[in-house]
C-alpha cells in the first residue's frame, strides 16, 4: 500500500493536510499564530489537535518540526497516526488523549532551516537563562566558530584546517564540540539563544493548555539526520532517574540515552523535553525523542556548515540558494518511497507501544 501521500513537499501543503486531517477526524485543534509569514508568504502557526477527552488523566504528545525542516518527516507520521483507526481505537480502550502538536518551530519547517527565527536551536534553548551560572560554556565550539562558518563558501582553506582538527581529535570530539550547543555566536550553529523562543514560549502554553490535567504524560520528539538510514533510534532525553530509564525500556525496549552517552546524539543542554515537567509537574513524564538516520553525519554538518553560511550571507544569487536548500533538505528528509515506508512503520509501532506504556504505568 503507497502511504507516501502523507507525506508534503512544502510546509504549506503539510499545514494544510494537517488542518484537514484534524478536522475530518473530529479532533480538537488550536493553532498558535507565529508572527512571521512563511517562505510563500503563508501564514504560520504551531496547531495542536486533540483526540480524546481533555481531562484524561494519560496524555501521548507527539510533536513535529522542532528543527524546523525535520518536520518534513514527523508531519508525515502524524498524518498517517491521525488516519489510523485502529491507533485511536486502541487510545480510547486505554483511556489515553493523544495530542499531536504540528510545527513546533512552523518557521523554519517553512524557511527550510532547523534553527527558529531567531537562529536558535529550539532543543538547546530550555535552560534557565535567568540563571547566568545554568547556561553552558563550549570553549572546544569556540575554537572552531570560523572554521565551522567561514567567511566564504566554498572555503577550501576553513576545510583543511577542520580536517586537520577532526585528524588530531577524532570526528566524535567534533560532534560534541558542535552539537552540544553553544551560547556566544549568535550566528552560529546550534546556537542556544540567550531568552526563549516563540517556539519554547509557545509549546509552554500548550502544555498549559492541554496538560493541565494529565497525570501521566508521554512525548515523542520525531527528528531526523542521525543514524544509519531509515533507522529510528528511541533516545531518552531526560534520563533524570533510574524509574524513568526502566519505565522508557519497559514500554519501547531498546532506549538510548543522552545521559548515559550511548546514544547517535550527543548529549545536549536544554531540550524540548525540559519543559514538560515545568509546566506540568503534577504529571509523571515519559520522554523520547525517536531520531531517523538520514545520510552520513559528515554530510549532514556539510549542509548545516553552508546553510548557515547563506543566512550570514543574504545577498547570493538565487541558483546558489537553491543549491545549498536543496542539499540541507536532503540532509533531513530522504525523498524516497522505502525510506518513508520504514519511518511510518517505526513511528506507528512507537506510539503504539507508548499507549500502552501508558495505560499500565
Amino acid at each position: 500500500m503507497d502511504r507516501t501521500h502523507y507525506f508534503s513537499n512544502s510546509y504549506r501543503e503539510a499545514r494544510e493536510k494537517f488542518l484537514q486531517a484534524a478536522s475530518s477526524g473530529e479532533l480538537s485543534l488550536r493553532s498558535y499564530a507565529h508572527p512571521l509569514p512563511g517562505r510563500d508568504g503563508e501564514e504560520l502557526a504551531m496547531d495542536a489537535a486533540l483526540f480524546g477527552p481533555a481531562d484524561s488523566a494519560r496524555l501521548l504528545l507527539l510533536a513535529s518540526a522542532t528543527h524546523g525542516l525535520e518536520g518534513f518527516c514527523g508531519s508525515g507520521l502524524q498524518l498517517a497516526l491521525i488516519d489510523d483507526e485502529d491507533f485511536h481505537s486502541q487510545a480510547a480502550a486505554a483511556e489515553v488523549a493523544v495530542l499531536y502538536v504540528h510545527g513546533v518551530n512552523p518557521w523554519g519547517f517553512s524557511w527550510l532551516r532547523r534553527w527558529t527565527h531567531e537562529n536558535v536551536d529550539l532543543n538547546r534553548n530550555c535552560i534557565d537563562f535567568d540563571n547566568p551560572e545554568g547556561v553552558p560554556d563550549n570553549p572546544e565550539y569556540d575554537a572552531l566558530a570560523d572554521v565551522l562558518v567561514p567567511e566564504n563558501w566554498p572555503d577550501p582553506e576553513a576545510d583543511e584546517r577542520l580536517a586537520a582538527w577532526i585528524g588530531e581529535n577524532g570526528f566524535d570530539a567534533l560532534k560534541d564540540a558542535v552539537q552540544h550547543g553553544q551560547y556566544r555566536h549568535p550566528d552560529g550553529l546550534f546556537y542556544g539563544g540567550s531568552e526563549p523562543t516563540w517556539s519554547n514560549l509557545t509549546f509552554r502554553r500548550v502544555l498549559r493548555d492541554f496538560g493541565g490535567h494529565c497525570k501521566r504524560l508521554a512525548l515523542i520528539d520525531f527528528h531526523t539526520g542521525l543514524g544509519p538510514e531509515g533507522h529510528g533510534e528511541k533516545i531518552l532525553m531526560l534520563d533524570d532517574s533510574a524509574e524513568k530509564s526502566a519505565r522508557a525500556r519497559r514500554w519501547w525496549g531498546e532506549v538510548t540515552s543522552l545521559t548515559e552517552g550511548d546514544s547517535v546524539s550527543s548529549r545536549i543542554a536544554g531540550p524540548l523535553a525540559c519543559l514538560l515537567p515545568q509546566e506540568c509537574p503534577q504529571a509523571k513524564v515519559t520522554d523520547i525523542a525517536l531520531e531517523f538516520g538520514t545520510v552520513p553525519p559528515d554530510v549532514v554538518l556539510s549542509a548545516l556548515r553552508a546553510d548557515q553560511w547563506l543566512y550570514r550571507t543574504p545577498a547570493v544569487d538565487a541558483e546558489t540558494r537553491e543549491n545549498i536548500k536543496r542539499l540541507l533538505l536532503s540532509a533531513f528528509y530522504v525523498d524516497r518511497a522505502d525510506w518513508k515506508s520504514a519511518i511510518l512503520d517505526q513511528g506507528i509501532n512507537t506510539a503504539r507501544q507508548a499507549v500502552s506504556g501508558l495505560s499500565a504505568a
